[in-house]
C-alpha cells in the first residue's frame, strides 16, 4: 500500500512538475554534476539507471580528505555530505534535466538535514557546483519550483562551490544493486526507484 500510494503521487507530481527554464549549453565532452541528496545508497540508485548517464560514483563533498570516511562522516561533525558524482552525456541529458530528477524523485528537498530516519547535516540536500554557471542554473530552477508551489513547502537545498570530492569507500559503490536483500533497500531505496520509472519512463535507460 505504501509504494503503491508513492506512485500514485508520482503520477500526479509529473505534470506539474516545471522544466528547467535555464538550462547549460550542451557543449562536448562528458560532463558532471555533483548532487547531495541523503543516504547516498538511495540518489545512486536512482540515477544510475537514467538515460545518458555513464557513472554514478558515491562519495563525500564538504569537508577534508583527512575525515572522508564513512565511520567519522556519520557524526555528523565533519561538514561532509554524502553525495553522488554524475557523470552524462550532454547529447542524451542535461545538467537541468538531471536536477528535475533530483528535486522530484530522488530525494525531498524539503526537509532540512534529514531525509526519512537518517537525521544530520551528512544527509542535508545540496547541489555542489562546479561552475558559475551551474550555479545560476541551480538558483534559477529552485526559484522556479518555489514559485510553481508543487512541493508545497520551500526548497532548503543548499548550493555550495564544489571543491573536493571524495569516494566512498567501495563496499557503498552500487551498494543498491549488489544488496537487494537489505530492508533499507527494500523499502527506501527502491520506491524511490519505482517512482522513477512511473513518473518519467522516457528517462530510464532501456535494457539491452
Amino acid at each position: 500500500m505504501w509504494k503503491a500510494a508513492i506512485l500514485m503521487a508520482g503520477s500526479l507530481m509529473a505534470a506539474e512538475f516545471p522544466e528547467p527554464a535555464m538550462d547549460l549549453k550542451p557543449g562536448t565532452g562528458k560532463q558532471t554534476a555533483v548532487l547531495a541528496g541523503g543516504c547516498f545508497w538511495c540518489t545512486e540508485a536512482v540515477f544510475e539507471i537514467v538515460d545518458g548517464v555513464e557513472d554514478v560514483i558515491s562519495g563525500y563533498a564538504g569537508g577534508t580528505k583527512e575525515t572522508a570516511k564513512y565511520d567519522i562522516v556519520s557524526t555528523g561533525r565533519t561538514n561532509h555530505a554524502e553525495a553522488i558524482v554524475i557523470t552524462y552525456d550532454p547529447a542524451k541529458t542535461s545538467y537541468g534535466q538531471l536536477l528535475k530528477l533530483f528535486f522530484s524523485v530522488a530525494h525531498d528537498p524539503t526537509s532540512l538535514n534529514r531525509q526519512g530516519a537518517d537525521v544530520g547535516p551528512q544527509y542535508r540536500s545540496a547541489i555542489f557546483y562546479a561552475s558559475e554557471e551551474q550555479k545560476r542554473v541551480a538558483e534559477a530552477y529552485i526559484q522556479q519550483i518555489n514559485e510553481a508551489g508543487v512541493l508545497g513547502k520551500p526548497i532548503v537545498t543548499k548550493l555550495e562551490p564544489l571543491e573536493k570530492f571524495y569516494t566512498a569507500e567501495q563496499y557503498h559503490q552500487d551498494y543498491a544493486g549488489r544488496n537487494r536483500g537489505n530492508p533499507y533497500i527494500v523499502n527506501v531505496s527502491d520506491p524511490k526507484v519505482l517512482k522513477l520509472k512511473k513518473m518519467y519512463p522516457g528517462c530510464v535507460r532501456k535494457r539491452k
